[in-house]
């Protein structure tokens, strides 16, 4: 079971670096053209995937480390090392967006400065495209591995595609005049990113808080139920660590069970969780149905 999630952790490692040289590309391509053709959207667009350029790092170096074994420090391994990248990721996206905002909002008063070369749009237009790609590649390569750390990129890289698409539109109605379209444009980037870098904020301490999706607990316990020598579900906790679910549970069974019976009753419940669900590990405690709590 492990070796088959590092493998999937190495396969997950393409889509960072996938991520990482369409970012760096796609950077400098707008940062250059922005400044040319004066496009504080294009601009602030090119930051944006400066941005993702050092989270998609984050997110590889992440990948790589969950793949160490366990250690005396760490005796249930690396795995949250995922979301540890994620957590300074969503850092750097922060404040990059706040300082995108504040300079969009800067140009706004400052007044018009001029149209934005029509060369900005293509390259906005063009970088959509690209990003499109990343982004089918990455969802498709995340379900498959069940990672949440590419899920995120993936996200990411959708939002980017979407950024690219305001920034061309930003720049052709700048065209027509509306030279504030730009800079607003620039501003609304900002706040793009800004949510952005939140949301991964939240996913990544969640996680690294022993958060967990109670509806997913509530499918543990409706399998769980099913079985026919458990009584009942006493107690069920779940937390993760990076992709792998760690589930504790209490069960309740009929009080005339010998303990070999006991113990194939919480073997069963074992494999229900992990065949059904994916779980990683499950610790089962069993307990007579009217014992004294």
């Amino acid at each position: 079971m492990n070796d088959e999630r590092i493998r999937n952790l190495k396969r997950g490692e393409r889509g960072a670096i996938i991520s990482i040289f369409a970012y760096l590309f796609l950077s400098a391509l707008k940062l250059t053209v922005g400044q040319l053709a004066n496009s504080a959207a294009l601009r602030a667009d090119g930051l944006n995937n400066l941005t993702d350029t050092i989270a998609s790092i984050a997110v590889l170096f992440g990948l790589r480390y969950s793949q160490k074994p366990p250690d005396a420090d760490h005796p249930y391994g690396h795995w949250k090392a995922e979301m540890v990248a994620s957590l300074f990721t969503s850092f750097i996206m922060l404040a990059v967006g706040l300082q995108v905002f504040v300079s969009a909002v800067q140009s706004i008063l400052d007044g018009p400065s001029g149209p934005p070369g029509l060369i900005s749009a293509f390259v906005g237009a063009f970088a959509a495209v690209c990003m499109f790609g990343v982004y089918t590649y990455n969802k498709k390569l995340s379900k498959k591995i069940n990672s949440p750390s590419i899920m995120a990129a993936a996200k990411d890289n959708w939002s980017d595609a979407m950024v690219s698409i305001g920034t061309v539109i930003g720049i052709i109605g700048a065209q027509f005049q509306l030279y504030w379209l730009d800079p607003l444009t620039a501003a609304l980037v900002g706040l793009l990113i800004i949510k952005t870098g939140w949301d991964v904020f939240r996913g990544a301490a969640l996680q690294l808080t022993d958060g967990f999706d109670e509806n997913k607990i509530e499918d543990y316990r409706e399998t769980i139920s099913e079985l026919y020598d458990v009584q009942k579900v006493q107690n069920i906790k779940a937390r993760n660590y990076g992709n792998n679910t760690v589930v504790d549970i209490t069960i309740l069974v009929d009080p005339s069970l010998d303990i070999q019976e006991a113990h194939n009753t919480a073997t069963k419940v074992e494999y229900a969780l992990i065949e059904q669900h994916g779980v990683h590990d499950v610790h089962v405690h069993v307990e007579p149905e009217n014992a004294e709590h």
